[in-house]
């Protein structure tokens, strides 16, 4: 196609004229109109449809702060821990701001993302046609706890050091390669400089690179098919004569006064924990973590930060009687499909064949290998969510009563491992019955384990189950 640059008037704006030789050059404005100026979204969002402009609000401030840091942080064994608490704190202006506002956004980001994924879980964002778009989301989320796993090791004191020690000797756990899966992540025996050096080349350039990567993914198939709504009416279905659904309004300048209200209260709350409670009472930062790493002495209770803990307290529940009844479970899942699935024979058999090696791989492995598998399945299991919802309508608005009940035992549950995973095992002491003597944290533990798994992987039964609401033919909304 031939070069055109567009005529301008000889007294159009400086701006106008420089805005077209780009335009001519570089589809700038159509970029803009494509990902926000005319891109058209349901007149209905409401508050929670704030949380993905923050979530890209927050990496753009761990990007901006993480390059300041990079400046004055040394990746050295013997320098990390004064580069950052002497360096960083104390010498640099206002580096002990940019390290906090670092800190703290680790959090932020992933209590923002948590709550952007159960909007999505509320309101069937993952139905067809948004399965990519929950899928690039779940990359999206994989990264940001690898991102926030190496970072937590590089300001190198006594939670970041032993942390890191314990969840690279998970991968020892594995069959055959874990011995030397764990030595090639560490670069070295133990954690050492080698280790620091990995990660810290992971957390500045490798790792950011794919979350972008992974990042511009979501918002350009989310753009292709248009957004979700509360009410998971598909707006598209219902075009006025200018094209665009009769139930959609242009983004800007709509839905960039909302988010500008969004992000107004989240930086006032945020600032509020920079500058009065940064540390959160050791939840976003360790009190230990402000000691220097020492490799001959080991912190009395090893927990990662916050947002890990789900995960490893579910690592923590599987022990040998918990593997009882994981066995029992596995065999009463099986027959559930082979009994009340539509699924064809072929399917049924090859579940059957991978559920039976995994039995005898119970009796084979220790708990502690099964506890590294639950605990990467707990987190890659929600890339099934678009399969496994069989339920007729997309948003929680519309479904039975007893499926609201499902979503609260489920959020409490997963708030519940969470709470434990930051506690030292026998928290709330023990239960003696009869001869056998029971850990009630870790058997609170496995029991909300089980709730966990029991959402997702009997979501093809219950969430056809009740009575449905009809969903109307245009969306709810009501101005104000």
């Amino acid at each position: 196609m031939a070069f055109v640059e567009k005529k301008l008037p000889a007294d159009a704006p400086l701006a106008a004229k420089a805005m077209n030789w780009v335009d001519a050059r570089f589809p700038a404005t159509k970029l803009w109109n494509d990902q926000w100026g005319k891109y058209y979204a349901p007149k209905n969002f409401n508050f929670w449809y704030i949380f993905g402009s923050l979530a890209m609000l927050v990496l753009v401030i761990q990007i901006v702060t993480g390059i300041f840091l990079v400046m004055h942080y040394k990746p050295d064994a013997n320098l990390a821990f004064f580069s950052v608490e002497t360096t960083i704190m104390r010498d640099v202006p206002w580096g002990w701001l940019v390290r906090y506002m670092h800190s703290t956004g680790a959090s932020a980001f992933f209590i923002v993302v948590y709550l952007h994924m159960t909007r999505g879980l509320l309101y069937g964002s993952y139905r067809k046609p948004r399965e990519l778009i929950w899928l690039f989301g779940v990359g999206i989320f994989l990264c940001l706890m690898a991102e926030a796993f190496m970072g937590y090791l590089l300001p190198w004191g006594q939670m970041s050091y032993w942390g890191a020690q314990v969840i690279v000797n998970l991968f020892g756990a594995i069959p055959f390669i874990g011995p030397d899966l764990s030595l090639w992540i560490r670069g070295d025996y133990v954690v050492s400089d080698a280790t620091l050096n990995r990660f810290f080349s992971f957390h500045v350039i490798a790792v950011p690179l794919v979350l972008l990567g992974l990042v511009a993914a979501h918002l350009i198939a989310l753009h292709e098919v248009g957004s979700n709504n509360p009410d998971g009416i598909e707006v598209k279905d219902n075009l006025g004569p200018d094209g665009h659904g009769v139930d959609a309004i242009p983004s800007h300048p709509y839905y960039t006064v909302h988010d500008i209200f969004g992000v107004t209260v989240f930086l006032a709350i945020f600032s509020a924990v920079i500058f009065f409670l940064p540390e959160m009472g050791g939840y976003f930062l360790e009190y230990n973590n402000f000691i220097p790493a020492d490799p001959l002495k080991t912190p009395p209770h090893i927990a990662p930060v916050w947002y890990f803990t789900p995960f490893y307290s579910i690592l923590r529940a599987t022990t040998t009687q918990f593997m009882y009844a994981l066995e029992i479970g596995v065999v009463a899942y099986v027959a559930l499909i082979w009994m009340r699935s539509n699924l064809k024979p072929a399917i049924k058999t090859g579940i059957a064949v991978v559920a039976l090696a995994a039995l005898v791989g119970m009796f084979v492995f220790d708990p502690k290998f099964w506890g590294v598998v639950l605990m990467g399945v707990s987190t890659l299991i929600l890339a099934g969510l678009p399969w496994l919802d069989q339920s007729p309508v997309k948003s929680i608005r519309y479904r039975p009563a007893g499926h609201v009940y499902v979503y609260i035992v489920f959020g409490i549950a997963f708030l519940v491992l969470g709470f434990l995973g930051t506690k030292a095992p026998g928290y709330w002491g023990n239960l003696q019955l009869g001869t056998l003597t029971l850990d009630i944290a870790q058997t609170v533990s496995q029991i909300c384990t089980f709730i966990y798994f029991g959402f997702f992987l009997l979501m093809p039964w219950w969430s056809k189950m009740g009575t449905f609401k009809p969903v109307p033919s245009r969306v709810n909304f009501h101005p104000h």
